[in-house]
């Protein structure tokens, strides 16, 4: 261990080194607590090329590390050796910017919030867009090929980059940042390693696809009835909107409750609190009048039934407030403490089957608040357990694998799936074996012993160890 030290700081600068703290040593939701052999910060793709080789000779564990956002784990590691912790904090340029082409070559450190903005500053966006992105970096959100809510119109994180460089477990430099959008020479290890979760590799940089800033925005927020009534507007919105349309989210009751009961600083907009509400952003090119496509749309839906009440943004001020209320469900959510959390995917169309059958599952385990919000535009909802009040998570500890594989069992019969947007981490390494198709697994296996052998990077992460 001494050795590995001396060594590692001999082949780094002092601005390398960083202290074992809790900001590497801790997830979001306080669940696990990491351990670090080191923690590194290297300043160039080199430097990294070297630290993964001196840990690869030596059969050190290298956890890569982006922003430390992520919710299954896998930026952290409970057992085992204490691993090499390697961030890429300190890798954050923009090295180039093409504004003909509409490109941009970010190095993996980079803040999500720091990209939106030099790409809006030329009148372009990245439309990865997600409540964590003031903190969130770039490599993260490769890794585990993030979603966020503008994946109907935009796609997923692989989506939006036409190239990556990483650097392999032995310390090969793989660049393919050519910004062509038609390249097929051999092997796309681009969608390899994004969603791979640092266990193939460690992203250094990504090219990334980047699209005209919409000259008129617009969001209303809809309050429908039920999940199938939510469905249905969906259906409507996209006949009569089409690729407009940004994002679709579905927001129930108790998010808002759990706004007034730990957030009270969050406007909102419908009192009494609606069972079921529709958060729904547009995006138009110029000449295109939002406000009036989201009228029309509220006045269909009125008259066909499917909606009773609803807010129109008036004003871009207005918007951000709908997305500031969205987006604080998550953070009233971990100041309730969740019994279990789920971020689960199913066929768009079985949103409401799910929704109408999980309670039953969940409750053979005894009483629980549920709190159901997400992507519905995509299939992706965030479906969590909560203690009822007066308890907390700890008295239901006990409980919480009974009630993940309730919940799990439900998607995996809707043919869904167990980890959407948040990856597998060590969290859901279980998950995976027990949903995953057997011959996909075998692949992954065989993948990552050609391209690590040893199993130093991000090791217990996705595939058991």
């Amino acid at each position: 261990m001494t050795d590995i030290l001396t060594r590692l700081a001999a082949l780094l600068p002092p601005a390398a080194l960083r202290e074992a703290g809790p900001a590497y040593l801790e997830e979001p939701r306080g669940r696990w607590q990491g351990k670090a052999l080191a923690v590194v910060a290297p300043g160039s793709v080199a430097e990294v090329a070297a630290v993964l080789r001196l840990c690869n000779e030596t059969g050190t564990g290298v956890i890569p590390y982006g922003g430390g956002t992520g919710l299954v784990g896998g930026q952290l590691a409970e057992d085992g050796a204490p691993p090499v912790i390697l961030s890429l904090e300190r890798m954050r340029a923009v090295r180039s910017f093409d504004a003909e082409a509409g490109t941009m070559v970010v190095e993996a450190g980079a803040v999500l919030a720091d990209i939106h903005a030099v790409a809006e500053a030329e009148g372009w966006i990245f439309p990865l867009t997600l409540a964590s992105q003031g903190s969130a970096r770039l490599g993260g959100l490769l890794a585990t090929n993030a979603g966020g809510v503008n994946v109907i119109r935009y796609g997923n994180a692989r989506d939006l980059v036409l190239g990556v460089e990483a650097v392999l477990a032995d310390g090969t430099v793989v660049n393919t940042l050519s910004p062509l959008r038609k390249d097929n020479t051999g092997y796309d290890i681009r969608h390899l390693l994004i969603g791979s979760e640092g266990t193939l590799g460690v992203i250094t940089a990504a090219s990334l696809r980047l699209f005209p800033k919409p000259a008129a925005t617009g969001a209303a927020m809809m309050v429908v009835e039920s999940p199938e009534a939510a469905l249905a507007l969906l259906r409507m919105a996209k006949a009569r909107i089409g690729d407009a349309i940004s994002a679709f989210e579905l927001m129930g009751k108790e998010g808002f409750l759990f706004l007034d009961e730990v957030g009270p600083e969050t406007r909102q907009p419908f009192d009494p609190r609606p069972d079921w509400v529709c958060l729904v952003d547009v995006g138009m090119g110029a000449g295109g009048d939002p406000s009036g496509a989201l009228e029309a749309l509220f006045a269909e839906a009125f008259e066909a039934g499917l909606v009773s009440d609803g807010v129109i943004a008036q004003s871009e001020a207005q918007r951000a407030e709908f997305w500031t209320l969205r987006e604080n469900i998550p953070a009233a959510n971990r100041r309730i403490g969740a019994v279990s959390s789920h971020d689960i995917s199913v066929p768009v169309a079985a949103i409401p089957r799910f929704i109408a059958e999980a309670p039953a599952r969940i409750g053979a385990e005894g009483q629980f608040r549920l709190n159901c919000f997400g992507h519905m535009g995509d299939g992706n909802l965030h479906y969590n357990v909560f203690p009822m009040p007066g308890k907390s998570r700890a008295d239901h500890d006990n409980q919480r694998s009974a009630i993940k594989r309730a919940v799990h069992d439900l998607v995996q019969e809707l043919g869904g799936s167990v980890s959407a947007e948040h990856g597998v981490g060590r969290l859901k390494v279980d998950d995976l074996e027990r949903y995953g198709d057997p011959g996909k697994l075998v692949a992954m296996r065989a993948i990552k012993a050609a391209l690590d052998p040893r199993g130093i990077l991000n090791p217990g992460a996705v595939l058991r160890g």
